[in-house]
Parts: structure tokens; C-alpha cells; sequence
């Protein structure tokens, strides 16, 4: 197997442990792409214990957009811009007048991202960089770092085009055990690297070499069911601007 590279010899730009007892708001946005929805829908429930950041989905939480339903989702993002991940092609318009907000929007980079998945029937855990499109439309592809569903013993991870011509999806699954565990990407001029727990798990030469928000996600997909709240952690980020 091989070894992902050592993180730069430097303090990484992001760096959160999630110690609380507040999110903090000049690294996160606890809304998840606010300005495709509104607020009641796009805000995150989650709260802190000594485990880190706990994303949660609630019995009462209402469905991010009613046109995209059932799809419940806390998440945490690196900023917003209105326009950022136009995810359908129909019909698709902006609710909430969203500011832009870069906090952290790197065009090359490394990031590690320690977290539990959660166990909960229906839930996905996710993290992925996408394209901000502040600069154009085109700039929206995505690295998926991770998707992992509840209980499965794989990982989904790599390249989304979107609407990045420049760009082809090209996406793998990875086997992963339970558990805590820390993934990390890589991205710049040579392509984009994944790895879990040290070891190199994706290559692709490909890598959206154009400002990026990362979005770490809990989502509920599906009909409601089962006890909640329904629940997964967020322990530890790091990220470094490798834009040259």
C-alpha cells in the first residue's frame, strides 16, 4: 500500500477540533447551501460533546428543499457564494439572498478530516470540496473525499465534473472499516490524491484547480424512520492553501 505524503511543514490555515461550545464563524457556515432554499431548511442541528462536533437529524427537521425531497441534511461549509453547485437542471432558482463569503476557498490544497460515520439506518456521512463558481460557472467541479453510508463497509471517493467540461467523473468505491478514521485530499497541477488513515486510496491526474469550499455533511435520505436524532462526528479538520 501506499503512503500518502506528510502535511506541510507549516500551520495548516484551517484548524479546528471542534472543542465548543460554539461554532466558529470565521472558519464555518452552518447552513447548507442557503441560497438554493431557505433558512428553517438549510440550517444545521448540531450540537458539541467530547467526541467533537455532532451533526444531527432531528425528528422535526424539515427537508432541505421540498423539490428535493425526502433529503434532510446538517452540514458545516467554508463559505458561500450564491450560485455555488447548481445540483438540478430544472428549474433550479435562488430563495435567499446569500453575501459571498470566502473563509476558506483554496485552488490547491491538502485538507484531513477526522470523523465517525454514522451508524443510523438511512444516513449518509459526507465531505467534498466543490467549486465555488465566484469566478465563472464552469468552476464547479468536485472532489469527493468521502461518502460512506450507514453500516456499509465502503467508501465512495473522487471526481465530480458537474458542470466542469474540463472535467470527467470518475468515482471509486473504497472498502473502509467502522469507525473513527481520518481522510484527507490532496489536490493541485499534478491531480488529486485521496487517502484514509495514511494510506493512498484514490489517484486521479485530474483536479478542479480553481477556488473550492469544503462541506462536511450528515445527510438522511429517504423516508423518515427509525428513533432519532440520528447523528455522526466531526472531531478534527486541517487545511493548508497550496494555491501557487
Amino acid at each position: 500500500m501506499e503512503s500518502l505524503p506528510a502535511p506541510p511543514d507549516r500551520l495548516p490555515d484551517l484548524d479546528d477540533d471542534f472543542a465548543g461550545p460554539r461554532l466558529r464563524e470565521d472558519l464555518w457556515v452552518d447552513h447548507y447551501l442557503p441560497h438554493w432554499t431557505t433558512p428553517e431548511r438549510s440550517r444545521a442541528r448540531y450540537d458539541f460533546d467530547e467526541r467533537g462536533l455532532r451533526l444531527r437529524i432531528d425528528d422535526d427537521q424539515l427537508d432541505w428543499r421540498p423539490e428535493d425531497a425526502p433529503l434532510r441534511v446538517s452540514n458545516v461549509q467554508t463559505g458561500t457564494f450564491q450560485g455555488t453547485h447548481r445540483h438540478r437542471p430544472d428549474g433550479l432558482v435562488v430563495r435567499t439572498a446569500t453575501p459571498a463569503r470566502l473563509l476558506w476557498a483554496p485552488s490547491a490544497g491538502r485538507v484531513d478530516i477526522t470523523v465517525t460515520a454514522s451508524a443510523d439506518a438511512g444516513c449518509m456521512l459526507a465531505a467534498w470540496t466543490v467549486g465555488t463558481e465566484h469566478l465563472g460557472p464552469r468552476d464547479s467541479g468536485e472532489i469527493c473525499v468521502f461518502e460512506i453510508d450507514a453500516g456499509a463497509a465502503v467508501a465512495r471517493c473522487g471526481i465530480k465534473a458537474h458542470h466542469d467540461d474540463r472535467l470527467a467523473t470518475d468515482m471509486s468505491e473504497v472498502p473502509v472499516p467502522p469507525g473513527r478514521h481520518t481522510w484527507t485530499a490532496i489536490w493541485g497541477p499534478d491531480g488529486t490524491t485521496i487517502g484514509c488513515e495514511g494510506t493512498v486510496v484514490k489517484r486521479s491526474a485530474q483536479a478542479p484547480l480553481y477556488p473550492q469550499f469544503l462541506l462536511i455533511d450528515l445527510w438522511e435520505i429517504g423516508p423518515r424512520s427509525g428513533p432519532y436524532p440520528k447523528t455522526a462526528h466531526l472531531h478534527r479538520v486541517r487545511g493548508w492553501d497550496l494555491t501557487p
